[in-house]
């Protein structure tokens, strides 16, 4: 008997500000369109993530894809994952220059290499090598994160000035799904954080931090403070608790109060499992998301106090 398909999609949580709130909508609204006629053609729950995360790389409203938050040397660098529940294969990527769609590359990792994850150089050659254009690192880069950049640096560090503080975006973006076969699937991509260090990875193309996803437990992305979702290996930590028994709802708040109370972390999660029951859950002021079901479709920016 086929199940009824359900999509998930994050564009990120922290103090989106008042001004950008409709860009956030838009966004994920596009995202879970583009996921779920993909679900509608039959296509897996890896096709429905991919497709919806593609739509959140090319937004520019976003960090992830063009667009992206500039590191130290004002260069993009993205990272990126997928996983497939049903197998445990994942792919990603990291640290790569030349990738428009990292999510792209992170798929064909997936279904055409007996590796898991490939970074920088290597991910760009792989990529290319499976049909992928490079772009130019140039053709990530937008006016208004180079000025971002030249502000951020401009300032006096003595001020307060705290690369992981939830006011500055944290708009790293995900998806999970359940398609009509009863399989699962997680994807997460972003640029970073604001002048990180080159070669800086966060949580999000790391498999159980910012990305999990297991037919037996759930589906997961995060967003938010990579460091300490990577400590605490959040997105796996979530699924653990979902196969124990509670509810993906339940579960996706008490993980924000777990990266709150353990490491004093900020930040957003979806949460899937195989029975189409979810949660979506933040402890920073606000988290663009997107649901698309049968039943409903419908995009919020919900408040956090």
């Amino acid at each position: 008997m086929p199940t009824n398909p359900v999509l998930v999609v994050h564009g990120g949580a922290w103090a989106i500000p008042d001004e950008m709130v409709e860009a956030h909508l838009n966004g994920v609204r596009n995202a879970a369109a583009a996921g779920w006629r993909a679900l509608e053609r039959g296509g897996s729950a890896l096709d429905a993530v991919e497709e919806a995360v593609v739509v959140l790389e090319d937004d520019e409203t976003f960090d992830a894809g063009r667009g992206s938050f500039l590191n130290r040397d004002g260069k993009v660098q993205l990272d990126a994952f997928i996983m497939d529940g049903a197998t445990l294969r994942g792919g990603g990527v990291g640290c790569v220059e030349r990738l428009r769609n990292p999510v792209r590359a992170a798929r064909k990792i997936l279904s055409g290499s007996p590796h898991v994850y490939f970074v920088a150089e290597g991910a760009e050659r792989f990529a290319a090598e499976h049909g992928i254009t490079l772009c130019r690192n140039e053709d990530l880069v937008i006016p208004r994160e180079v000025e971002r950049l030249r502000e951020y640096q401009a300032q006096d560090s003595s001020h307060g000035n705290d690369l992981f503080a939830p006011t500055i975006s944290h708009d790293t973006v995900g998806a999970v799904a359940l398609d009509r076969d009863g399989n699962i699937a997680a994807s997460t991509s972003t640029g970073g954080t604001l002048n990180k260090a080159p070669g800086r990875l966060g949580d999000s193309s790391l498999i159980g931090c910012g990305c999990y996803a297991d037919n037996l437990s759930a589906a997961s992305s995060t967003t938010g403070w990579g460091e300490p979702i990577m400590k605490l290996v959040l997105a796996k930590w979530a699924a653990d608790r979902v196969e124990s028994g509670s509810r993906p709802e339940w579960v996706a708040q008490e993980a924000m109060n777990y990266l709150k109370q353990r490491l004093n972390g900020h930040g957003g999660i979806i949460l899937l499992d195989a029975q189409g029951r979810f949660g979506i859950a933040h402890n920073t002021p606000r988290m663009a998301w997107a649901l698309h079901t049968v039943q409903k479709q419908e995009a919020g920016i919900t408040r956090n106090g």
